[in-house]
């Protein structure tokens, strides 16, 4: 994931926003644009949000073999965070340039993965937090920005063997990065929405003679926050102009995407043999298009977007022996979905929650014998979209005043299939579940009231 997204998210710079309203309205010009926000100064916050790790571990018992798996803790995520910002002027325009630390408290766990009743796999992240630099680019009253520096956090992980539990962890360091968008929403309060990737090193246990095992630590964060800011010397943000989203849009998206693919083999009276998660990982991208429907503050709208993807996981196996192993792979190779949106305009910029259909094809291979086919399910998530500001390249505009971008978090869950290995007694059956982080570019077709803030 940290590879995926960092590129992608460079492109999430905010935007200059428009549209006609729902309503027919006597024609009147634009009032003159204020002073861009002013970022200095100091602030604090909370935030609260969803992990999800991909963390794979091997556990090697000597000849005859191995297992690798990955350990996938799932769970919510809280807590609050301090930070102090710098702003200064570039060639882009204005910068930011920031400091800031978080604490927060996790519930994520992983409880499911075991084979045959006699080996166990439990892990938890119990609480992380992080101290990193930002540096964001400014339009208007919204920034995006990319962070990274130290984080560190409490992982622990139990290993039961014939009913024996063998306990292992504590707190554990490393780094971490991501990217986020930032508004502001009136008065000295900001909301934002952020990735963070954590990796918190290799994790090696001592105590299981004649054994090794070792887990990597690769969590991924997504959280919404806000930020009270108390110093500087802007003003408070009043908006005094929402702009208008209503029409049709059409446009690209690009970005990244984790599984978290629940399987289960059982035998043929149905009892269950192993447990364990599947962990694709990859790049999505794709098109989508839709239409906004607007009354004052509130806009409704319906979006249908498709997407090519690469997520795979081709590192899981049961005995990890060449010519002598049972290996697995994942793949989703595409998707798409069908939702409706549900925003709050503020300003330049909307917040959206958004929801719907989703379907896709999901690739599950064991050795030489696959299975592919097309699942359907739903979709929920959330974002922000804001107008793209106009860039002069060459002599002329990069984007025009129709262009916005946006920022959004999805989680697909595409269900689950039941097949047989090759014909044969054993059944297996795989879900998927993915959880989606992208940006995307939006040109409108009508003609944009240019807001002022």
């Amino acid at each position: 994931m940290k590879k995926i997204l960092l590129g992608v998210l460079l492109a999430s710079t905010a935007m200059s926003a428009q549209a006609a309203d729902l309503a027919p309205r006597p024609y009147t010009k634009a009032p003159p644009m204020a002073p861009v926000y002013d970022w200095t100064g100091l602030y604090f916050g909370v935030n609260a949000g969803l992990g999800v790790g991909r963390n794979q571990t091997v556990h090697n018992f000597g000849p005859p073999g191995a297992i690798s798996t990955h350990l996938q803790p799932l769970g919510a995520v809280g807590g609050g965070q301090i930070g102090y910002n710098w702003q200064t002027n570039s060639f882009l325009g204005p910068i930011v340039f920031g400091v800031e630390a978080d604490l927060q408290g996790a519930d994520m766990t992983d409880t499911r993965t075991n084979f045959v009743g006699a080996l166990q796999y439990n892990q938890r992240l119990n609480w992380f937090g992080t101290a990193r630099g930002r540096v964001g680019l400014v339009n208007g009253p919204m920034m995006t920005y990319l962070t990274g520096g130290w984080a560190y956090g409490n992982v622990g992980t139990t290993v039961i063997q014939g009913g024996v539990p063998s306990a292992f962890g504590g707190g554990r360091s490393g780094w971490t990065w991501g990217s986020g968008v930032e508004a502001a929403l009136g008065g000295n309060w900001t909301g934002k929405i952020e990735y963070l990737y954590l990796d918190l090193g290799n994790q090696a246990f001592a105590g299981l003679p004649g054994q090794a095992l070792r887990s990597e630590l690769h969590e991924n964060i997504f959280r919404a926050g806000v930020n009270y800011r108390i110093g500087g010397p802007g003003s408070p943000y009043v908006p005094t102009v929402t702009a208008n989203w209503n029409g049709l849009y059409i446009g690209g998206n690009a970005g990244g995407g984790l599984g978290r693919n629940r399987n289960t083999i059982s035998d043929a009276a149905g009892n269950p043999l192993a447990r364990f998660n599947l962990a694709p990982s990859g790049f999505i991208g794709g098109g989508q298009i839709g239409y906004n429907w607007q009354a004052g503050n509130i806009v409704f709208g319906l979006e249908t977007d498709f997407q090519g993807s690469t997520l795979e996981d081709n590192k899981t196996c049961f005995g990890c022996v060449p010519g002598a192993s049972v290996n697995f792979n994942s793949k989703l190779q595409w998707f798409g979905t069908a939702r409706g949106r549900l925003g709050y305009a503020i300003g330049p910029s909307m917040f959206y929650a958004t929801g719907g259909f989703a379907y896709g094809n999901v690739k599950t291979a064991l050795n030489n014998f696959s299975f592919s086919n097309t699942r359907t399910g739903y979709t929920v998530g959330g974002g922000i979209e804001t107008p793209l500001p106009i860039v002069n390249l060459f002599g002329g505009p990069l984007f025009g005043p129709n262009w916005t971008s946006t920022t959004e978090y999805l989680y697909v869950d595409l269900g689950r299939s039941r097949f047989n290995i090759g014909g044969g007694p054993f059944v297996m059956s795989t879900g998927a579940e993915e959880h989606i982080f992208r940006t995307g570019l939006n040109y409108h077709f009508n003609t944009p009231t240019v807001a002022n803030y």
